[in-house]
Parts: C-alpha cells; sequence; structure tokens
C-alpha cells in the first residue's frame, strides 16, 4: 500500500484529492491535513511515500514545512500559482496540480509517481525543493527548536554564521540553527539589508556599529550587540557599495 498524506487549508480541495485517491485500491490516506503545523506532525509520524501538498498555506507555507522536516517523502504539490514557478517545477522534475484540480491530470501526476518513485531519493528531492524556494526572496526564516517550530521574521535576525552543515541564526531572542546552505540564504535575502561579507557570515547592514581593520586587507565587524564578525577583502568591497564606505 501506498501511504498517502493530503495537506491543504482549503476543505474542498482535500476533499477532491482524497475522492480521486479513493478510486486507488493501492493508496491508503493514513491524514489529512488543514495546516503546515499539522502536516509536518502528520510525515513525522506516519512517513508516507506520498503527500499532496499545498503551497501557500497559512501559518506555514509548503515550502517552508519542507524545509523543517526530518523525513523527506515524495511530493506532488496542489498550488494556484503563476507561470514563473510552473516552470520551475518542471525545471526540477517536481509534479504539480493547479487548482481547480483536473481529474485526467490529476491521474497523470499519480502515474508519474508510481514510474518514478521506487527509485526516489530524499537528498535528491530536498535538493530540487531548495532550488525551487531558491526562486523566492526571504521575508521570514522557520527553524525546528527542539520539538517546536519557531517563525523567525527577518528583520529580527542580527547575523548569519556557517556552521558545518548548517547555518546559526542569531537573533535577540537566541541563536537557531537551519539546515541550510550561506549560498541559499545569500540568494533569498535583500541584498539591501544582507551582505555575504566573509564566507562564513553574512551581515545585517543596520546590525553593524563599527568596522575595523584586522590584517592582510581583512577586517572585523562589531555589531550593536556587542558580538564581532570577520570581514573578508571581497566582503568588505561589497559593503562598500551598500553602505558607501
Amino acid at each position: 500500500m501506498i501511504k498517502t498524506i493530503v495537506i491543504d487549508d482549503e476543505p474542498l480541495a482535500r476533499m477532491i484529492i482524497i475522492e480521486y485517491l479513493k478510486q486507488h485500491t493501492d493508496i491508503e490516506i493514513v491524514a489529512e491535513c488543514g495546516d503546515g503545523f499539522e502536516g509536518a506532525k502528520a510525515i513525522h509520524a506516519y512517513q508516507p511515500d506520498l503527500v499532496f501538498l499545498d503551497i501557500q498555506m497559512p501559518k506555514l507555507t509548503g515550502f517552508e514545512m519542507l524545509e523543517i522536516l526530518d523525513f523527506m517523502p515524495n511530493v506532488i504539490f496542489t498550488t494556484a500559482f503563476d507561470e514563473f514557478a510552473i516552470k520551475a517545477f518542471e525545471k526540477n522534475a517536481i509534479d504539480y496540480l493547479l487548482k481547480p484540480i483536473n481529474k485526467d491530470r490529476f491521474e497523470q501526476a499519480l502515474n508519474k509517481f508510481r514510474n518514478t518513485h521506487s527509485t526516489a531519493n530524499s537528498v535528491q528531492i530536498t535538493e530540487k525543493i531548495n532550488s525551487i524556494s531558491e526562486e523566492e526572496s526571504l521575508e521570514r526564516i522557520v527553524v525546528k527548536n527542539g520539538s517546536q517550530i519557531k517563525i523567525i521574521p527577518v528583520q529580527q535576525v542580527n547575523f548569519l554564521e556557517a556552521y558545518d552543515d548548517y547555518v546559526k541564526i542569531h537573533t535577540k531572542d537566541g541563536v537557531f540553527l537551519k539546515n541550510k546552505t550561506m549560498s541559499s540564504f545569500e540568494k533569498q535575502l535583500d541584498p539591501k539589508h544582507f551582505v555575504r561579507v566573509h564566507r562564513s557570515f553574512i551581515a545585517k547592514v543596520d546590525q553593524l556599529a563599527k568596522i575595523e581593520p584586522l590584517e592582510k586587507e581583512s577586517y572585523i565587524a562589531t555589531l550593536l550587540t556587542g558580538e564581532k564578525i570577520n570581514i573578508s577583502k571581497s566582503g568588505y568591497a561589497r559593503l562598500k557599495q551598500i553602505i558607501g564606505l
């Protein structure tokens, strides 16, 4: 049996998908969820083979939910996204269903899953999702804090620091870990407010208190919090363009 979860904040959309799925005897619907928080809990509990996932949900978007999962299922998106986003799905070979969902198109997506899921790789799926999400500017960061999910508006970020395979998000409320690359953050954060000043640091411009020479054309910045971060030669040049040093 193919364990399946349906996650959508619209009851009618969930009802239509479930009705279509019930026509397939090898599909077991283990949960239906109305938001990303419920969805993340259900995926952790059931570890499904397939998830039908809405993107534009309140509280937690589909992309944000996927970023905090420890277990990555196969995903078919249900969306009302524009053409630009659809091109991203096609480019990355992740299937999608446009609302209102057409029965024939639904069957096509399901058949595509059947033909590919046996060789699906969770790392490849994660990379595809990250590639799509990088097309969008970042306004908040979703992290797991123990068993809790925390949403951090980017305005509350002081700076970001590379930490092995993670990134440390430094905020006034503490430090949080995110399993994401510095390059991804650099692409998504507003370059007018966040600058990659070093391979290990992304600075928030309005948090800089002073910058001093260090050695060999490198610098050190003191933040308003009193914390210090390194600035490389190339990072200093990028910073100069933004704040006119």
